[in-house]
């Protein structure tokens, strides 16, 4: 860190929104550099307050129960990413003429003139996933890396941190980039587009454009889904260096300046000698985990993304091989009686659910919880023929259920009203009665968890106890 920027921020009135992991992290590193801090938060609990005492011990200032009046003589704000923008404080900063930031933005403001490149991933699905992929490659070709933004550590930690990287392999939510104006990353890919937060961004216009910000400043590539115009239009959109190439990703044979998939073998004819010709194998499907269509075509924008960056052909290969993913996203359970269970409790919207569903068949489906103001009809007429029968639980379980009455009415269907901490295993039973051997048992929501769990995490874990409970009981 040099003086410029210790000398940018020190005596500045900077309150802090949030009093979260971003949130302490970005109050502590400020404070560090001479900034006169205060975090506001809403909460008054008892982890509140022992947060905020925490924070009071260093010096910087902390106000519970009050996140709508804006400090006096505030300079900047910087947000949580999951603050909406119409937020009362945010409305206060704006009437006072004082910019709101996130934590990725002060991350990037506060980088080194030697600083790490990023490689930044976003959309609706995957995000998670590909970042982490993208790292595995990364480290497969001997670079220094981390996952950060949306998972890991902190991003204005890593920043500040001792550690040095060659790269950095960076998430980011369309609530970081809202708040992230200048981040201006080496390459950027957007996997996917489809409706979701719309309740925090307003509208699906609104949502996208806060997704291509990503794509802002490019230097070497925009990668994009050719499945998803969307994610084409928001390269076209996008003001990036002179150079920049935009760079497609298909399920099918790639044309030039294209990853694809041909004859079961991961290619690359874009960062390849003549690629108007040429193809360069990268891995084989197999070597992704787990193999199915959503997923390879998350290994192909983190292969693109780490050919961007120069990154020879064997570690892409090597890196796949490596990665595993996290619980909760097309996980394996077991299996019991011949049926397969899968927990992609993951999948909180649609468009992560019909990913799921696309992979599997004769499929029973466990669905339902916090629709988010999603509907589904969409999502039952692509995967009504897959399906075996469906197990809904949860709050909004009724509009999955209208959406299948409408466009699967031959599918059988058990309507769980219970919330209890039974539900799951009464669910699992459900479906393990409408299952034939050979079929998958799959948790795909396509809802969000909190209306009976803490979170998709809690939910998957239900499920997978379930699994074990029923295959104890069948041994």
């Amino acid at each position: 860190m040099g003086s410029r920027q210790v000398t940018a921020w020190h005596g500045k009135n900077i309150t802090v929104a949030g009093l979260g992991v971003s949130g302490i992290s970005a109050a502590r590193a400020l404070a560090g550099l001479g900034a006169v801090v205060t975090v506001v938060d809403g909460g008054d609990s008892e982890g509140h307050r022992a947060r905020a005492a925490e924070l009071e011990a260093a010096g910087i200032s902390v106000r519970l129960g009050d996140a709508q009046t804006l400090p006096e003589g505030t300079d900047l704000v910087v947000t949580s990413p999951g603050w909406k923008p119409d937020s009362p404080l945010f409305a206060a900063a704006a009437a006072a003429g004082v910019d709101v930031v996130g934590d990725v933005e002060i991350a990037w403001l506060l980088r080194g003139p030697d600083a790490a490149p990023w490689l930044a991933i976003t959309g609706t699905n995957g995000k998670t996933t590909t970042t982490q992929m993208l790292a595995s490659i990364l480290r497969a070709a001997g670079l220094r890396t981390a996952a950060v933004g949306n998972i890991g550590t902190p991003i204005i930690d890593v920043v500040l941190g001792e550690e040095q990287y060659d790269v950095l392999a960076v998430e980011l939510s369309s609530y970081q980039l809202h708040w992230a104006p200048s981040v201006r990353p080496h390459s950027a890919a957007v996997l996917n587009l489809a409706p979701d937060h719309l309740d925090w961004h307003g509208s699906m216009e609104a949502y996208a454009a806060d997704k291509g910000r990503i794509y802002e400043g490019n230097t070497v590539a925009c990668v994009y889904n050719s499945a998803d115009k969307a994610t084409e239009d928001l390269v076209v959109e996008a003001d990036v260096e002179e150079g920049c190439r935009a760079i497609g990703f298909t399920l099918g044979a790639p044309g030039p300046s294209m990853f694809g998939v041909v004859d079961g073998i991961l290619v690359d004819r874009a960062f390849v000698e003549n690629r108007q010709k040429n193809a360069q194998e990268l891995a084989e499907v197999a070597d992704v985990n787990p193999p199915a269509p959503h997923n390879i075509a998350n290994a192909l924008a983190a292969a693109a993304l780490a050919r961007a960056f120069g990154v020879e052909p064997r570690a892409v290969r090597d890196g796949l091989r490596d990665f595993r993913p996290d619980a909760h996203r097309v996980s394996h359970v077991d299996e019991v009686g011949g049926v397969t269970y899968v927990d992609d409790s993951k999948a909180t919207n649609t468009h992560a659910a019909e990913a799921s569903l696309a992979a599997f068949e004769p499929v029973v489906w466990i669905a339902g919880g916090l629709a988010k103001g999603a509907t589904f009809d969409e999502l039952v007429q692509k995967a009504a023929k897959r399906l075996r029968g469906v197990v809904l639980m949860g709050a909004d379980r009724a509009l999955i259920a209208e959406a299948l009455a409408r466009h699967a009415p031959e599918v059988p269907v058990v309507d769980l009203a219970r919330t209890d901490t039974g539900a799951m295993l009464a669910a699992v039973r459900e479906a393990a009665g409408l299952a034939e051997p050979g079929d998958t048992v799959l948790l795909a929501p396509a809802c969000a968890s909190m209306d009976m769990f803490a979170n998709y995490s809690k939910r998957g874990d239900a499920f997978a106890d379930a699994v074990r409970e029923l295959a104890a009981e069948q041994a």
